[in-house]
């Protein structure tokens, strides 16, 4: 069994998921998402042990779902040297659950299941100001040299946040009208980022030389002996993030009659502390260009034209060397990473209305609290393996809190099935969830902004205890353009963030 789950693990975990609202699917069944993904208030399926464990109590006989859902994303990023589209990915979904009516008159009923609860990431190639090739040209009239930028050497652009759980729920029934269940679920969840990282000179907090860190050095103007840094930046890896926790639902169902029934969930939060991580931060192409930047401020000063480039190096190796920074170690460090994020609670209502015996509509409603779970992300990086770096940085540990400052979201559900016949049925759905995503802090691989889905489906009854669903799943095309000033980085003000997605589910639920 252990062996089992590890794969589905593995399976699970091994692509970039796209969330269809902040980092999490609106669904996880193809009988549900036909109709919009309501469930709250349909009790129908194994999809209540995630969406509200109460409802299972009214489940009439025991029930077996597997579901495979594949998801198609499309990204695009554009600002002042990028219009490019992202990888065209495919990734497979699969979640499964299992309720027991083990005594049809008993009051209690219990499940088990491990679903895909979402995630987000994107892969691209990107232009970035900083990363070009330096060359030096010659200027004949005063005998100085100056850098020359060439060719944009495209950076890889990465993102991995991938969440599942799964475990047992139970649920008691005081009466045949209104039950009450519980849901306690393990967490397991991964995280990547490869990108080049910007930060505020001030993150530098090293003495440069006396009265001077070299974030003021970096920071100040060439005409108070700095660089005139507004950001610096470095390439950065982050992986090997994994982390288990625990997460619960409680929820209570009313079932009024055979017409009417109704839910409500609570979703607790769940605390994310990944460990024993790892992270490389890659400053060469910084200081490369602020190498260039001292060659300029020294070829500014009287008396030093026709100076040969490579006697200029040596003079401002000379400088950097009496700030204790040896340029024959690089820029390179590697680190032990733990980073802090949390999952965000939630509640939700829903209700289904049965107005003929085929044909059932229903109606979810959700509040999400991202603003307490994505306000930023603590990255805390020990052991730092290069002097150069803690030097500079003033230690061997670097905190950051990198700000994503997301808002709550409203999410909205409608749909309906039809059965014309008694073997085939037919569903429709609409779902609207507010897009978290500010402008402040949307970047190239975080761009979960999608808003309006539009589904449908259909299943057929191979037998009375089995019954095959299929459904698609759009995602509407949606744009967020990034404020200026930006507090990730200078490289998203003004730029353009695009997600769409297209989802398949495939699933066979089995009573007996």
């Amino acid at each position: 069994m252990k062996k089992s789950l590890a794969i589905l693990f593995l399976v699970l975990l091994s692509a970039n998921l796209f969330a269809q609202n902040g980092t999490r699917l609106i669904g996880f069944d193809a009988k549900s998402m036909g109709r919009g993904g309501t469930s709250i208030g349909f009790f129908d399926g194994t999809e209540l042990l995630m969406t509200n464990p109460a409802g299972i109590s009214f489940l009439s006989s025991s029930k077996l779902n597997l579901d495979i859902s594949g998801m198609m994303p499309k990204v695009h990023f554009k600002n002042s040297l990028n219009d490019k589209d992202g990888d065209n990915n495919f990734f497979p979904l699969p979640s499964a659950g299992f309720v027991n009516k083990y005594k049809k008159d008993s009051k209690f009923t219990w499940g088990a299941g491990v679903f895909t609860q979402g995630g987000m990431g994107a892969d691209l190639n990107l232009k970035n100001e900083l990363y070009r090739t330096q060359t030096y040209g010659y200027n004949s009239s005063n005998g100085t040299y100056y850098p020359v930028k060439g060719d944009y050497q495209e950076q890889t652009y990465h993102s991995k946040f991938a969440v599942m759980q799964g475990g047992l729920s139970g649920a008691y029934a005081f009466n045949n009208n209104f039950s009450f269940g519980l849901s306690a679920h393990l967490v397991y969840s991964q995280m990547e980022f490869g990108i080049p990282y910007s930060l505020s000179p001030s993150i530098m907090k090293g003495s440069a030389m006396p009265g001077m860190t070299f974030g003021q050095m970096f920071s100040a103007p060439p005409s108070m002996g700095g660089f005139g840094y507004n950001e610096v930046t470095a390439t950065a890896d982050m992986k090997e993030l994994n982390v288990i926790t625990f997460g619960g639902k409680v929820g209570l169902a009313y079932k009024f009659n055979e017409m009417i029934s109704f839910g409500f969930t609570y979703s607790l939060p769940s605390k994310l502390t990944y460990k024993n991580g790892k992270a490389t931060m890659d400053m060469s192409k910084q200081f490369e260009d602020a190498m260039g930047r001292a060659v300029m401020g020294f070829y500014s000063q009287p008396g030093t034209g026709g100076i040969p480039l490579d006697t200029a190096f040596k003079y401002i190796g000379m400088n950097f060397a009496s700030m204790g920074i040896d340029l024959s170690k690089g820029m390179l460090a590697n680190y032990d990473l733990e980073v802090g994020l949390k999952l965000p609670k939630s509640i939700g209502f829903g209700m289904s209305l049965k107005p003929s015996d085929n044909v059932k509509l229903g109606f979810d409603f959700e509040w999400v609290n991202w603003s307490n779970a994505f306000d930023k992300m603590s990255l805390t990086m020990t052991n730092g393996s290069n002097d150069n770096i803690n030097k500079m940085m003033g230690g061997s540990t670097v905190t950051i809190d990198f700000p994503l400052n997301w808002t709550d979201s409203y999410i909205l559900k409608v749909g309906g099935e039809y059965y014309p016949v008694n073997q085939f049925a037919l569903r429709l759905g609409y779902v609207y969830g507010s897009n978290p995503v500010p402008e402040t802090t949307v970047f190239s691989v975080f761009p979960a902004v999608v808003e309006h889905h539009f589904t449908f489906g259909a299943g057929y009854k191979i037998n009375p205890n089995i019954m095959i669903n299929a459904a698609f799943e759009t995602a509407l095309d949606r744009k967020l353009t990034g404020s200026n000033p930006h507090l990730v980085a200078s490289e998203y003000a003004g730029s353009t963030s695009e997600l769409s997605t297209n989802l398949f589910h495939l699933s066979l639920d089995w009573n007996f």
